[in-house]
Order: structure tokens, then C-alpha cells, then sequence
């Protein structure tokens, strides 16, 4: 034998014995994995009882659904209904071996890692039963501990359910985009039929969409959704499933989709709230029922309040400096794969409404070529590239780059143009209602549901900041002072014991003094040391008791001159609720979000329609609420939310702008005699929104574009003034205050700092010269 050959089948031996201590290492692998693993698998006797039950559903005041809630929401129809040729679509491209492996296809998995040598994806093989043990129990991080416990119950599935049963739940559980979970639902979504009404060509397109909904949507995305339904259709043809006759006249076929969807009204959070007092009320009952709830919230609203809200926070976004692409994808040489690669990667980057997810294809500091996930070509030029500048630049680190193959995100303006932007981490809060009778209007609680579900209005506990002043001004007006009372604007200073912590010398925002000036006059311009010198002269104690008046609890104003510059804590709803007191004349509402509750058969068990509030709920006087609307209402004529009549171009708007110490929080709280609105923006862990960033910049314009909206077509309505107050020369006094009788001033024998004349920095500069 000659030596090459005896070298040749020495080497065949050797791998041939490496290969076998790979396969033995493997398997003792996965009898470890199965030994640690297999006694640590979740239940599944709810996938045994998998039927459905009756949702609870709530609505909107003009009946539009806006949240479901259920075990079990989906249009559920047994296997023994769904046509086979549905089955055969979703077969034919989800799982062809489904009826003859026993949950993990082990000739797919093979398959798969042959496809995968070589080449910078991945091959998928998940098989419809793995698919099913994913959805039902497992997250969607794509780990490998994930994948060995998705194989796990894979196979203890198929152990204890037939494979019909296990299809059936998967063609009713899977999501298929546009809000449709399950098949049935999808076929009325998409096509507005029944699942028996599906030709072999709708049932191709429905069958591509469960490996991307977005990317597949074919109302979205046709072109691509087309592609993927012609390569069902061929699977199909090829396992039998269909005739060639079925096949050409399923490619010929031209499709007619349901277009009339309406758009989501985006109530996420007011549905969340709805379901959380209906399950207090009836708890796990709430879900089985069909209980149906229906709400304040006007849809027109809460659409201009979420849409005003996320572009305030677009808009914040773009001032920020850009922290890079959130991926970056291999893109194939050939490009007849790209659109295909493209799709598939941008599945795990959902558009978020406005704001869409893109891959870049071409990219230079001047221009940047990107793809969406509907296939569709952008281009970004000019400004649109500006809040993107450092991570185009070549310079630029590695990590916030943008090449080639980078996921980015953009959004388009109203002119069309597209700009680069990212996912903002900032959140926000915006809440109106109805001060006669606390029904809610609209409720948006963040910036995004699916991101974050913590709601800002009912449970962020910020501190109000200036937006708090007009409560320590309605206190000081009981205790004789008036519009007309001047008080100085000049620097305090605070040991220990005034601020209950450590000495305090507190600011302006804007570091100066303007000296002595009216109340009406401070407020408008936010002046701290008035506000300051305001609770000093009532007490803090006096302070925190009157602001009880407004729904604000004590315990979270503690009494300290802190509290005149908003330093304790509160959420927007209740300052909404707060400044409904000002709004009604003095009446404290109850915010009022459910109506009515019905069962299955529309029987009411709760009618509670909201009513307007009536004397027995008075908590301040009359009086009081009417000069501070008349100081509020300066505020957004001449003051730091001036912009507000300006735009709106209406008096009837009261309100103030709120920014805490070091720009933590942005608020602005203000109202229409019929309408209050409070918005907040913030940090959820505080941070420093930035040294330029106030209430009046920040959340005033948010407040504006939405009462541009729900105030359009109202009439103007300005109060008429109660008994007990006049008017002299134009300002309004108690009478009991008035003629000189209240408090004329405070704190002018306060100095304000020495501005040195300008002969006087000149000798100063001389000074250090020499």
C-alpha cells in the first residue's frame, strides 16, 4: 500500500474518531440540558383548555373600540373549520414535514445548518409546534438558552397534544399584523371574508405574513408581500397541496384588499386604567364575561392629544445628540437578495407609528440613501441629516456611526422631506378633562405603550415647579393681598432652619432682579423671589393647608419655603384636577373615566354618566378662582406662555408654565373655561432635559397644538365676575381689600445687587490689567 494512501486513511480515521467524540460530546450536552432543564418547563394544561372567552372590551364615548382584554381575544375557530387550503398555505411555508416529526424537525435543522455554513445569516427551522411553545410561554430574545427550551417544549407538546390541536392553536394565535391575531381575524382584517371564503391566493398572501407582519403587510407592502405570495403558491404546488391549474390561476389572480380599516385611536393607556377599575371591581371575571366599558374619552381628542404629544417629543428629540444606529445588518453581495435581507432584519425593528425603521444602502456625510420596511427608497439631504451629523462624520466612533447596512430611524415632515432621528428616551404626559364635570377628554400617558406601559399621568410623582405658584398666589389673596400689591423682586438668603435642609439662596431662571413689581405682573414673569416672599408672609404652614383645598396631599408639600417654587411632588392628573378649581369657580371634581358597564347581553350593570359638580363640592371662594384666572389669563397674554392667545388667537385661555430646579421637568398646566390640559415632559430616572429646555418651550407648545384642536368651533367664554369683587383702574380687588384696605407692599426695604456703571467695569478691568 503505498505511504500516501496509508497517511490518507489515517487522517479519515482520525476525523472520522473526532466527529464521533463531537457527536457523544453533543449528546451528553443535551441530556445534561434535558436533566436540568426539562423539570424547570412552565405548565401547559392552559394550551389543553384553549377555548375561547368572552373579551372585556372598552370604548370610547362615541363608541369606538380602543382596548380589549381577555384570555383568550382572538376570533378562535376550530381546526375541524378551517379550510384546508388555509392549512396547506401555512404548511406548505411555515413547517411541510409538520405531520411527520414529533415537534422538532431534525431534517430541517440539518438543512438549516448546511444553509448556515459559509454564509453571514442564519438559516431558520423552527418548526409550527416550536412556534406555538415561542408564543405562548417563551420571550423573544434569540439566545440559545432560549432555543433549548423551546425545543424542550416543543417536544413535551407534541406529547400531550394531538398534531391537530397543535395546528389549531397556532392558526389562532399567531399575529399577523394590523391589530389581527389568528388566521380568521386576518382574513377579515386584510380581505374583509370569512376563512372559508379565502381563495388559494389569499390564503398564500395571509401564510407569508407570520414571519414578519410588517415586512409582509401586503396594504403596506405589496410589492414585497407579493413576492413572498408567489413563492407560497410554488411551495404549495410542489407538496402536492394545490394542482398546476390551482397554481396558474393562483399567480394570476389579482387581489382586492379591505382598505377602510379605521386608524387606531392610540387609548392604550385610557384602556389599561378602564381595565384596572373593572378588575378591582369584578377581578378575574372581568376578562371571561364580555363585559363592555365604555369611557369619557372623546376619539377626535385623544388623537390630537397623542399626536401633539409625540411631536413635541420628535421635536425635543432632534435637539439631542445622536447616539447611533440601534443595528447594523450584513447586506448580501447580490443584490437581487437585498430587498429580501432588508425585510427580514427590520422585522426585529417595528416601525413605531411615525417614527420608521430603515437600513441605510448608501451613505455619505452629505447624503444618506436608506430602505423601510415596505421596500420603499428614502433619501436624506441638507437638514434632515443635522441631527445624525456626528455619526456621519468619518471621524465618528464606531459605535454611533452610520455605514452601510446601519438601522436607523427616520421621519418625514408634513413638506414630505425625511429626517434622521432615534427612539426618544425622554417621556412625556398629557391629560385634559372637563373642569364643570372632572370627565376626562383625553388621556395620553407616554410616549409610546408598547415601550413603556408605566402611565405618566396617574403615576409619575414629579415636582411641579413654577407651575405650582398660582396655588401659593390664591393662598396669599386670602390673606389681604391683591393683584395690585408690589413686591420686590430682589435676592433672599435662607440659613438651616427656613428651608428645613441646608442654607438656600435661591435664583431666578434667568439670574437676575427686576426689583419691586405687581403680583399680577410676577406671576406672568415667574419670579421666584416673589413667590418666596409671598409664603413667607402667610406661613408655609397656612401654605400647605390651602393647597389641601386643591386635591394636593400635604404630606408631599412639606412646610417649607421650598414649596413656593413647586419642590414637592404631584402627577399631572392632579394638576389637571388643581386647576379645574380655577377654571370652575372654585369646585372640586372627581376625574370620571367610566360611564357605563354592560354585560354579553347588553344588560347594564353600571350607568354613572358624568354630572356637573354642584356647591356641596366648593373648596375654595368664588371669588378667589376668578381673580386667579384673571392673573392666570395674563400669563398667556404677556407672560412667559404668551404664545398661547398668540396662536390661538382667543382670551379665554388661562394657565402657567412650570420648569424645575436644573430643567428636571417641563410642565404646563392651563385651561379654557370648558377644557384644562396639563402636560408634563421628563426623564423617567430625572436628568437635565438641558439648560435652555423650560415649560414654556417645552410642554407649552405640546399644550397649544392640542387645544388648537379641541377648542376649534367652541365659542369664547370669559367669567363673569361674583359678587364681592371691583374693579378699580382696571384691576381687581376684594372688596374688603380694596381702597388701600389689603397689603400694598412687601420686602421693598430689600436691596437689589449693585450693577456697576460702566466707567466702573472699566476701572475694574484696568485693575487686573495692571
Amino acid at each position: 500500500m503505498p505511504a500516501w494512501t496509508r497517511w490518507l486513511l489515517k487522517g479519515l480515521t482520525w476525523a472520522f474518531g473526532l466527529a464521533l467524540a463531537g457527536v457523544a460530546a453533543a449528546l451528553m450536552v443535551a441530556a445534561i440540558a434535558l436533566a436540568v432543564a426539562y423539570p424547570n418547563l412552565p405548565e401547559i394544561s392552559g394550551l389543553m383548555d384553549y377555548r375561547p372567552k368572552l373579551p372585556l372590551r372598552v370604548y370610547s364615548a362615541d363608541n369606538v373600540l380602543i382596548g380589549e382584554y381577555g384570555e383568550e381575544r382572538r376570533k378562535f375557530v376550530p381546526i375541524r373549520n378551517i379550510p384546508k387550503v388555509v392549512q396547506h398555505a401555512v404548511l406548505a411555508i411555515e413547517d411541510a414535514r409538520f405531520y411527520q416529526h414529533s415537534g422538532v424537525d431534525y431534517i430541517g435543522v440539518l438543512r438549516a445548518g448546511l444553509r448556515n455554513f459559509g454564509e453571514a445569516r442564519s438559516q431558520g427551522a423552527s418548526t409550527i409546534t416550536m412556534q406555538v411553545a415561542r408564543n405562548f410561554y417563551l420571550s423573544t430574545e434569540k439566545t440559545f438558552t432560549r432555543k433549548i427550551y423551546e425545543i424542550l417544549l416543543a417536544l413535551k407538546i407534541e406529547s400531550l397534544l394531538t398534531k391537530d390541536q397543535i395546528l389549531e392553536l397556532y392558526m389562532n394565535q399567531i399575529y399577523l399584523g394590523q391589530r389581527a391575531y389568528g388566521f380568521a381575524a386576518a382574513a377579515e382584517t386584510y380581505f374583509g371574508k370569512e376563512l372559508d371564503e379565502l381563495t388559494v391566493a389569499e390564503a398564500a398572501m395571509l401564510a407569508g405574513l407570520p414571519k414578519a407582519p410588517s415586512a409582509y403587510n401586503p396594504i403596506v407592502n405589496p410589492r414585497r408581500a407579493a413576492t413572498r405570495q408567489r413563492y407560497i403558491i410554488s411551495r404549495m404546488l410542489e407538496h402536492g397541496f394545490i394542482t398546476k391549474e390551482q397554481h396558474d390561476a393562483a399567480l394570476a389572480e389579482k387581489l382586492t384588499y379591505r382598505r377602510n380599516v379605521p386608524p387606531p385611536v392610540h387609548a392604550e393607556y385610557v384602556a389599561e386604567t378602564a381595565r384596572q377599575l373593572i378588575f378591582e371591581q369584578y377581578g378575574e371575571e372581568a376578562y371571561t364575561r364580555g363585559l363592555n366599558v365604555y369611557t369619557t374619552i372623546e376619539t377626535d381628542d385623544q388623537v390630537a392629544a397623542y399626536r401633539a404629544l409625540r411631536a413635541g417629543i420628535i421635536d425635543y428629540e432632534r435637539r439631542q445628540f445622536y447616539r447611533g444606529p440601534e443595528g447594523y445588518v450584513e447586506l448580501p453581495k447580490d443584490a437581487t437578495e437585498l430587498d429580501t435581507r432588508i425585510a427580514e432584519a427590520l422585522a426585529d425593528y417595528p416601525d413605531n407609528d411615525e417614527i420608521r425603521a430603515a437600513v441605510a444602502i448608501e451613505v455619505s456625510p452629505k447624503k444618506v440613501v436608506a430602505v423601510l420596511q415596505n421596500g420603499e427608497d428614502v433619501t436624506i439631504t441638507g437638514a434632515g441629516l443635522k441631527p445624525a451629523e456626528s455619526g456621519l462624520s468619518e471621524k465618528a466612533n464606531p459605535k454611533v456611526r452610520i455605514r452601510p447596512g446601519a438601522v436607523i430611524r427616520v421621519v418625514q415632515d408634513a413638506k414630505g422631506k425625511w429626517s434622521i432621528t432615534q427612539l426618544p428616551e425622554v417621556e412625556g404626559a398629557l391629560v385634559s378633562l372637563d373642569p364643570r364635570t372632572g370627565a376626562v377628554r383625553a388621556l395620553v400617558g407616554g410616549f409610546d405603550h408598547a415601550k413603556n406601559k408605566f402611565n405618566h399621568v396617574t403615576q409619575a410623582w414629579r415636582q411641579p415647579g413654577s407651575s405650582f405658584k398660582p396655588f401659593i398666589y390664591s393662598a396669599a389673596l386670602e390673606k389681604g393681598f391683591t393683584p395690585a400689591t408690589v413686591i420686590n423682586d430682589a435676592p433672599l438668603f435662607f440659613d438651616a432652619g427656613t428651608t428645613g435642609s441646608q442654607p438656600w439662596e435661591p435664583k431666578n431662571y434667568d439670574g437676575t432682579f427686576d426689583g419691586p413689581m405687581s403680583m399680577r405682573r410676577a406671576l406672568a414673569k415667574s419670579k421666584n423671589m416673589v413667590s418666596i416672599r409671598l409664603l413667607q408672609a402667610i406661613g408655609p404652614d397656612y401654605g400647605q393647608q390651602w393647597v389641601s383645598n386643591f386635591g394636593f396631599d400635604p404630606a408631599r408639600h412639606p412646610p417649607y419655603l421650598t414649596m413656593a417654587l413647586g419642590a414637592g411632588s404631584t402627577t399631572p392628573l392632579q394638576m389637571a384636577t388643581a386647576y379645574a378649581v380655577f377654571a370652575n369657580g372654585g369646585l372640586r371634581v372627581t376625574p370620571h373615566l367610566v360611564t357605563r358597564v354592560t354585560d354579553s347581553k347588553g344588560n347594564v350593570l353600571v350607568d354613572r354618566p358624568p354630572k356637573p359638580a354642584d356647591e356641596s363640592a366648593r373648596v375654595i371662594d368664588a371669588r378667589n378662582a376668578f381673580v386667579m384666572s384673571s392673573l392666570l389669563q395674563e400669563v398667556t397674554r404677556s407672560g412667559t406662555a404668551a404664545r398661547a392667545q398668540a396662536l390661538l388667537k382667543r382670551p379665554d385661555l388661562y394657565g402657567k408654565t412650570g420648569t424645575t430646579n436644573d430643567s428636571m421637568d417641563a410642565w404646563f398646566a392651563g385651561f379654557q373655561p370648558t377644557l384644562v390640559g396639563v402636560v408634563w415632559i421628563g426623564y423617567d430616572t430625572p436628568r437635565k432635559l438641558g439648560s435652555r429646555e423650560t415649560g414654556g418651550g417645552l410642554a407649552l407648545p405640546i399644550w397649544i397644538s392640542y387645544m388648537a384642536h379641541a377648542l376649534k368651533g367652541v365659542p369664547v367664554q370669559e367669567p363673569s365676575p361674583p359678587p364681592g369683587v371691583v374693579n378699580i383702574g382696571g384691576e381687581w380687588f376684594y372688596e374688603e381689600f380694596s381702597q388701600g384696605a389689603g397689603v400694598a407692599s412687601l420686602g421693598l426695604e430689600d436691596q437689589l445687587p449693585v450693577t456697576p456703571t460702566e466707567d466702573e467695569r472699566r476701572s475694574i478691568l484696568d485693575l487686573f490689567r495692571n
